[in-house]
């Protein structure tokens, strides 16, 4: 018996109808741990990497840990791996909420879909019971909608659902796959690649529990953990404002991208953070499955809840709804000019419901309102002014890109593919095609090489930077020895996503080296903290060698002119560029690759990849 996994994989071909249940093999379950990592040796080893991400033969793999679904605290998470079409790269999207522990619970550590219906369809798992069923009626709805009209068909209300809407469907390129409504695998395109299979959900409901190799050991380490997070500063400030906190304090340093990293701080910030949220807009906190955090918000438009109708889309009447955290407020706030609290708000609804990532929905945008403002776009083309500032030209773009109407129609490309087809690809603010997230590289050095260097593209989730560079102990405009802490940040973020566990718990009292003995007292395999670290980097080189035999170099392995030549005008980071030349050669002698960037044998023999 296998204790901690399931160690079953199911896999489903759309294109046949057919399905079956797998063993996973014993030894990847030990060298990947599960989640994320597993889900990357089988993208590895079963698919082309050089397939078009919207074709029937790109792989899309959900996959949960083996902490997912127990009671250790945050043990929520699933992960989506495959290519992604914005990208062209290896994706790996994480989501919490209950969908990933409910796939455990049926008896599954990963799902693998393969090939293409010929018809809109949706999966719907109950333990061994697996059943490909006709989405017809339900394709084209949002995804509140749909989620509970296949609740209601299956008849089974305490399924979970994790599904696409109208964006996933219209192929944008960077399209989420939402689960519970409001939690988001949200980057890269992994609900275009849901949609291109003709896949509108997956429902699962499981019966089955998750056993664990010592009982008494494991509780009492969660326990532990549970009283150590309960007591943790990190913990209380998410739980008690969420992660919108975070805008005043990147702020603070100048490395708040505004306006399309034209600026490093946004003189509306304040109407977007923490404070205002609560004080003006908040319900109730929500939490994940086992979450001792509670960092979601629920909030409500009490007041001019008419102010942002927009033209079809169905729930444009909502008074309440989920967020919106950092992230996204950054996103459809300080990158195009708004801030207007209801009209971020709202626009965050949107997002969730038409299922689409808010960063680079608002990134994209911000790249539009440039262009349109220098002269380069005309209301002939995007069919309304689109200003920075413009309330109403984010919530109507918002509806008009998930629909692919008008303008949303080359918004829904993604801000690289559409500032080329307008010949002005310097606007584009990103790496690998994806858009950045909130940190401004020139504000925070660091975030530069993690940027550059980061597999799936523009991320922060691999390597905060901004931990060290706001503590005082290190100045953010230095590069002295970023490049190092990025490479150990980024083994032990991947390591973390492997587990199931969210990442949180590293910022609130409980990171890798606390989920060591849960992991070995869950599964009987004992883990110490250097190799779980090796798990993190062993994964890490297996997406590079994905990447590398899908076309990308590294040349890919850059940013934009804008952040290595021009510096901010005013604020505490003006003047400063990110000085990328002379962290990239650093980088890849940390990891023990080649100057251009090739993870070299000997390094792959030590991880047991070769």
């Amino acid at each position: 018996m296998r204790y901690g996994w399931t160690g079953k994989l199911l896999r489903v071909n759309l294109s046949s109808g057919q399905h079956a249940v797998e063993d996973i093999p014993l030894a990847w379950l030990k060298d990947y741990v599960g989640g994320r990592g597993l889900a990357a040796r089988y993208l590895y080893e079963e698919m082309d990497p050089r397939a078009d991400a919207l074709s029937p033969e790109n792989i899309l793999i959900l996959a949960a840990g083996p902490l997912t679904g127990t009671p250790v605290s945050c043990g929520s998470r699933y992960m989506v791996v495959t290519k992604g079409p914005l990208t062209g790269a290896i994706t790996t999207s994480n989501s919490g909420g209950h969908w990933g522990p409910e796939l455990r619970f049926a008896g599954y550590d990963l799902i693998l879909v393969e090939g293409r219906s010929s018809r809109p369809c949706y999966l719907f798992i109950s333990d061994d019971q697996v059943e490909v069923r006709d989405a017809r009626n339900v394709w084209g709805r949002v995804v509140s909608e749909s989620e509970d009209r296949i609740r209601s068909e299956i008849g089974v209300p305490a399924a979970r659902v994790a599904g696409i809407g109208p964006a996933g469907e219209n192929l944008v390129r960077f399209a989420c796959i939402i689960n519970d409504k409001h939690r988001a695998a949200g980057r890269s395109g992994v609900g275009a690649v849901m949609g291109s299979k003709n896949l509108k959900a997956i429902a699962v409901r499981g019966t089955r529990g998750i056993p664990v190799a010592r009982p008494g050991e494991f509780l009492r380490l969660v326990r532990e953990m549970h009283a150590r997070m309960q007591a943790n500063p990190g913990r209380q400030g998410l739980s008690e404002l969420g992660t919108a906190p975070t805008i005043d304090l990147i702020n603070q340093f100048g490395g708040l991208p505004t306006r399309n990293f034209q600026q490093g701080q946004f003189e509306e910030a304040e109407n977007l953070n923490g404070n205002s949220l609560k004080e003006k807009r908040l319900v109730a906190n929500k939490a994940c499955f086992a979450c001792t955090i509670a960092c979601g918000r629920v909030t409500r438009l009490d007041e001019g809840w008419n102010k942002f109708l927009v033209n079809t889309h169905p729930r444009n009447w909502k008074l309440a709804g989920e967020g919106f955290e950092y992230e996204a407020g950054w996103a459809l706030g300080a990158d195009t000019g708004v801030g207007d609290l209801d009209a971020v708000i709202k626009g965050n609804w949107l997002c969730n419901d038409l299922g689409l990532d808010p960063i680079s929905m608002g990134a994209t945008l911000a790249a539009a309102m440039e262009l349109y403002e220098k002269g380069v776009l005309g209301d002939a083309v995007t069919g309304m002014p689109l200003r920075f500032g413009s309330a109403e030209a984010l919530i109507r773009m918002i509806e008009a890109t998930g629909y692919r109407e008008g303008f949303g129609n080359e918004l829904a490309e993604g801000s690289k593919r559409m500032s080329e087809k307008f010949s002005h690809p310097e606007v584009f603010m990103g790496v690998k095609g994806q858009e950045f997230p909130a940190y401004d590289p020139r504000g925070f050095q660091g975030m530069g090489v993690a940027y550059a260097t980061c597999n799936r593209g523009a991320c922060h989730l691999r390597a905060w930077t901004p931990a060290i560079e706001t503590s005082g102990k290190v100045s953010p405009h230095t590069t002295e020895g970023k490049a190092a802490w990025v490479v150990t940040e980024q083994n032990r973020s991947t390591a973390h996503d492997a587990t199931g566990v969210c990442l949180f718990t590293g910022f609130a009292g409980a990171g890798l080296e606390n989920l060591r003995g849960l992991l070995a007292a869950a599964t009987g395999v004992r883990y110490t903290d250097d190799l779980l670290v090796q798990v993190g980097e062993r994964i890490w080189n297996i997406e590079r060698l994905w990447n590398l035999k899908a076309g990308l170099t590294a040349a890919d392995d850059t940013l934009p002119k804008r952040l290595l030549k021009e510096g901010h005008r005013s604020g505490p980071s003006k003047g400063v560029t990110v000085n990328l030349e002379a962290m990239l050669p650093e980088y890849y002698g940390a990891r023990g690759w080649s100057p251009s960037g090739v993870p070299a044998g000997e390094k792959l023999l030590e991880l047991g990849i070769l």
